[in-house]
Protein backbone atom coordinates (compact mmCIF):
# COMPACT_ATOMS: atom_id res chain seq x y z
CA UNK A 1 0.00 0.00 0.00
CA UNK A 2 1.35 3.37 -0.84
CA UNK A 3 2.27 5.77 1.87
CA UNK A 4 -0.65 8.22 0.74
CA UNK A 5 -3.45 5.35 0.86
CA UNK A 6 -2.39 4.32 4.37
CA UNK A 7 -2.79 8.00 5.65
CA UNK A 8 -5.78 8.08 4.12
CA UNK A 9 -6.66 4.91 4.87
CA UNK A 10 -5.52 5.87 8.97
CA UNK A 11 -7.72 9.02 8.92
CA UNK A 12 -10.37 6.85 7.82
CA UNK A 13 -10.32 3.98 10.44
CA UNK A 14 -10.28 6.82 13.23
CA UNK A 15 -12.79 8.58 12.12
CA UNK A 16 -14.80 5.94 12.25
CA UNK A 17 -14.71 4.97 16.26
CA UNK A 18 -15.06 6.63 18.70
CA UNK A 19 -11.44 5.56 20.48
CA UNK A 20 -9.07 3.63 18.06
CA UNK A 21 -5.73 2.08 20.08
CA UNK A 22 -2.63 2.42 18.10
CA UNK A 23 -2.35 -1.58 18.24
CA UNK A 24 -5.88 -2.18 16.60
CA UNK A 25 -4.87 0.48 13.95
CA UNK A 26 -1.61 -1.27 13.38
CA UNK A 27 -3.57 -4.39 12.65
CA UNK A 28 -5.89 -2.96 10.32
CA UNK A 29 -3.53 -1.62 8.17
CA UNK A 30 -1.10 -4.29 8.97
CA UNK A 31 2.20 -2.14 10.14
CA UNK A 32 3.93 -1.72 13.03
CA UNK A 33 2.91 0.47 16.02
CA UNK A 34 5.95 2.42 15.29
CA UNK A 35 4.73 3.33 11.68
CA UNK A 36 1.56 3.99 13.16
CA UNK A 37 2.61 6.19 15.56
CA UNK A 38 4.83 8.24 12.95
CA UNK A 39 2.49 8.29 10.53
CA UNK A 40 0.03 10.18 13.30
CA UNK A 41 2.35 12.72 14.52
CA UNK A 42 2.59 13.47 10.80
CA UNK A 43 -1.25 13.73 10.09
CA UNK A 44 -0.99 15.94 13.41
CA UNK A 45 1.49 17.83 11.74
CA UNK A 46 -0.55 18.68 8.46
CA UNK A 47 -3.24 19.85 10.63
CA UNK A 48 -5.59 17.16 10.82
CA UNK A 49 -7.24 17.54 14.56
CA UNK A 50 -6.04 13.54 15.90
CA UNK A 51 -6.73 13.73 19.43
CA UNK A 52 -5.13 11.42 21.60
CA UNK A 53 -1.51 9.53 22.72
CA UNK A 54 0.27 6.27 22.23
CA UNK A 55 -1.00 3.99 25.04
CA UNK A 56 -4.53 5.61 25.48
CA UNK A 57 -6.09 5.83 21.77
CA UNK A 58 -6.96 8.24 19.59
CA UNK A 59 -9.98 10.08 18.04
CA UNK A 60 -11.13 12.61 15.35
CA UNK A 61 -11.67 16.10 16.88
CA UNK A 62 -14.80 17.95 15.79
CA UNK A 63 -15.37 19.09 12.48
CA UNK A 64 -12.74 17.14 10.53
CA UNK A 65 -14.47 16.49 7.23
CA UNK A 66 -13.18 15.05 3.77
CA UNK A 67 -14.12 15.36 0.77
CA UNK A 68 -16.82 12.73 -0.97
CA UNK A 69 -15.72 9.23 -1.54
CA UNK A 70 -15.36 7.03 -4.53
CA UNK A 71 -15.62 3.47 -4.02
CA UNK A 72 -13.22 0.57 -5.98
CA UNK A 73 -14.62 -2.09 -7.85
CA UNK A 74 -14.25 -4.29 -5.00
CA UNK A 75 -15.76 -1.83 -2.46
CA UNK A 76 -18.78 -1.23 -4.84
CA UNK A 77 -19.46 -5.34 -4.88
CA UNK A 78 -18.79 -5.54 -1.23
CA UNK A 79 -21.82 -3.30 -0.33
CA UNK A 80 -23.85 -4.76 -2.75
CA UNK A 81 -23.16 -8.31 -1.30
CA UNK A 82 -23.51 -7.11 2.69
CA UNK A 83 -26.97 -5.56 1.49
CA UNK A 84 -28.21 -8.72 -0.29
CA UNK A 85 -27.08 -11.11 2.84
CA UNK A 86 -28.32 -8.65 5.55
CA UNK A 87 -31.97 -7.58 4.00
CA UNK A 88 -34.07 -9.84 4.95
CA UNK A 89 -32.49 -10.47 8.76
CA UNK A 90 -32.85 -6.80 9.62
CA UNK A 91 -36.52 -5.33 11.06
CA UNK A 92 -38.12 -3.32 8.32
CA UNK A 93 -36.99 -0.20 9.06
CA UNK A 94 -33.07 -0.97 8.88
CA UNK A 95 -33.89 -3.19 5.61
CA UNK A 96 -35.61 -0.27 4.19
CA UNK A 97 -33.35 2.69 5.27
CA UNK A 98 -30.64 -0.30 3.94
CA UNK A 99 -31.74 -0.59 0.62
CA UNK A 100 -32.67 3.00 -0.01
CA UNK A 101 -28.68 3.63 0.90
CA UNK A 102 -27.87 1.38 -1.52
CA UNK A 103 -29.52 3.31 -4.40
CA UNK A 104 -28.01 6.37 -3.38
CA UNK A 105 -24.54 4.42 -3.62
CA UNK A 106 -24.69 2.85 -6.92
CA UNK A 107 -26.84 6.00 -8.01
CA UNK A 108 -23.65 8.23 -8.20
CA UNK A 109 -20.94 5.38 -9.41
CA UNK A 110 -19.32 5.70 -12.64
CA UNK A 111 -21.35 3.65 -14.99
CA UNK A 112 -18.51 0.58 -15.13
CA UNK A 113 -18.51 0.40 -12.07
CA UNK A 114 -21.99 0.33 -11.13
CA UNK A 115 -22.41 -2.28 -14.09
CA UNK A 116 -20.00 -4.43 -12.04
CA UNK A 117 -22.12 -4.16 -8.74
CA UNK A 118 -25.23 -5.01 -9.96
CA UNK A 119 -23.88 -7.79 -11.26
CA UNK A 120 -22.52 -9.15 -8.43
CA UNK A 121 -23.21 -12.92 -8.33
CA UNK A 122 -23.44 -13.45 -4.59
CA UNK A 123 -27.09 -13.99 -3.51
CA UNK A 124 -28.88 -14.64 -0.44
CA UNK A 125 -32.10 -16.81 -0.04
CA UNK A 126 -34.88 -15.80 1.78
CA UNK A 127 -34.41 -15.56 5.18
CA UNK A 128 -36.37 -18.16 7.30
CA UNK A 129 -37.10 -15.44 10.13
CA UNK A 130 -40.78 -14.27 10.65
CA UNK A 131 -42.03 -11.36 9.72
CA UNK A 132 -43.29 -10.93 13.99
CA UNK A 133 -39.89 -12.03 15.14
CA UNK A 134 -38.47 -9.19 12.78
CA UNK A 135 -40.81 -6.33 13.94
CA UNK A 136 -40.17 -7.95 17.30
CA UNK A 137 -36.19 -7.36 16.88
CA UNK A 138 -37.27 -3.96 15.57
CA UNK A 139 -38.89 -2.83 18.93
CA UNK A 140 -35.84 -4.57 20.52
CA UNK A 141 -33.44 -2.30 19.03
CA UNK A 142 -35.15 0.65 19.92
CA UNK A 143 -35.50 0.28 22.81
CA UNK A 144 -31.92 -0.43 23.29
CA UNK A 145 -30.86 2.59 21.40
CA UNK A 146 -33.31 4.37 23.65
CA UNK A 147 -31.80 2.44 27.00
CA UNK A 148 -35.27 1.25 27.82
CA UNK A 149 -36.03 -1.09 30.01
CA UNK A 150 -37.63 -3.93 28.93
CA UNK A 151 -40.82 -6.62 30.59
CA UNK A 152 -40.64 -9.69 28.66
CA UNK A 153 -42.89 -13.18 29.13
CA UNK A 154 -40.39 -15.55 27.50
CA UNK A 155 -40.47 -19.30 27.35
CA UNK A 156 -36.66 -21.30 26.53
CA UNK A 157 -35.92 -24.08 24.93
CA UNK A 158 -37.09 -26.36 27.43
CA UNK A 159 -40.95 -24.62 27.53
CA UNK A 160 -40.16 -23.01 30.92
CA UNK A 161 -41.76 -19.88 30.85
CA UNK A 162 -40.68 -16.97 32.99
CA UNK A 163 -41.23 -12.84 33.45
CA UNK A 164 -38.33 -10.91 33.06
CA UNK A 165 -37.24 -7.28 33.80
CA UNK A 166 -34.11 -6.36 31.85
CA UNK A 167 -31.95 -3.76 30.44
CA UNK A 168 -31.04 -4.25 26.67
CA UNK A 169 -27.61 -4.25 25.95
CA UNK A 170 -27.41 -5.74 22.02
CA UNK A 171 -28.91 -7.83 19.57
CA UNK A 172 -26.67 -10.23 18.49
CA UNK A 173 -27.32 -12.43 14.75
CA UNK A 174 -26.33 -16.23 15.16
CA UNK A 175 -26.32 -17.82 11.75
CA UNK A 176 -30.50 -18.10 11.58
CA UNK A 177 -31.45 -17.06 15.19
CA UNK A 178 -31.34 -13.42 16.68
CA UNK A 179 -30.04 -13.22 19.99
CA UNK A 180 -30.96 -10.25 22.55
CA UNK A 181 -27.99 -9.89 25.29
CA UNK A 182 -29.22 -8.06 28.34
CA UNK A 183 -28.37 -7.61 32.09
CA UNK A 184 -31.37 -9.46 33.61
CA UNK A 185 -32.87 -7.84 37.09
CA UNK A 186 -34.15 -10.91 38.02
CA UNK A 187 -30.88 -13.36 38.18
CA UNK A 188 -28.73 -9.65 38.71
CA UNK A 189 -26.74 -11.35 35.60
CA UNK A 190 -26.00 -11.04 32.10
CA UNK A 191 -28.25 -12.92 29.87
CA UNK A 192 -29.20 -14.42 26.63
CA UNK A 193 -32.85 -14.48 24.94
CA UNK A 194 -33.77 -15.78 21.35
CA UNK A 195 -35.98 -13.28 20.02
CA UNK A 196 -38.53 -15.82 18.54
CA UNK A 197 -38.81 -17.26 21.46
CA UNK A 198 -40.30 -13.92 23.47
CA UNK A 199 -43.76 -14.76 23.46
CA UNK A 200 -44.60 -10.78 24.20
CA UNK A 201 -42.85 -7.91 25.57
CA UNK A 202 -43.57 -4.69 26.72
CA UNK A 203 -41.17 -1.07 26.89
CA UNK A 204 -41.05 0.43 29.91
CA UNK A 205 -40.89 3.97 30.95
CA UNK A 206 -37.94 3.08 32.76
CA UNK A 207 -34.55 3.96 31.41
CA UNK A 208 -31.14 2.97 32.60
CA UNK A 209 -27.63 4.38 32.14
CA UNK A 210 -24.26 2.21 31.94
CA UNK A 211 -23.36 0.95 35.22
CA UNK A 212 -19.81 -0.56 35.95
CA UNK A 213 -20.16 -4.25 35.43
CA UNK A 214 -23.55 -4.34 33.96
CA UNK A 215 -22.60 -2.83 29.94
CA UNK A 216 -21.97 -4.22 26.68
CA UNK A 217 -18.67 -4.04 26.92
CA UNK A 218 -19.02 -5.85 30.68
CA UNK A 219 -20.64 -8.97 28.58
CA UNK A 220 -18.35 -9.21 25.77
CA UNK A 221 -15.24 -9.47 28.30
CA UNK A 222 -17.06 -11.96 30.28
CA UNK A 223 -18.07 -14.20 27.17
CA UNK A 224 -14.11 -13.29 25.64
CA UNK A 225 -12.92 -14.84 29.38
CA UNK A 226 -15.26 -18.10 28.73
CA UNK A 227 -14.12 -18.95 25.81
CA UNK A 228 -10.35 -18.70 26.50
CA UNK A 229 -10.98 -20.41 29.46
CA UNK A 230 -12.95 -23.65 27.80
CA UNK A 231 -9.84 -23.30 24.87
CA UNK A 232 -7.36 -24.12 27.22
CA UNK A 233 -9.01 -27.72 28.40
Amino acid sequence: MRRADRLFHLVQLIRGRRLSTGEWLAARLQVSLRTVYRDIADLQAQGVPIEGEAGVGYRMGQGFELPPLMFSQAEAKALVACVRIAQTRLDPELARAAEQALHKIVGVLPASLRAAAESMVLHAPVSSIDDQTLLRLQTLRQATEAKSKLRLHYRDLNEQASERTVRPLGCFYWDAVWILSTWCELRQDFRNFRVDRIESLQVSDDSFRDEPGRTLADLLRVEEVCLTSSGRH
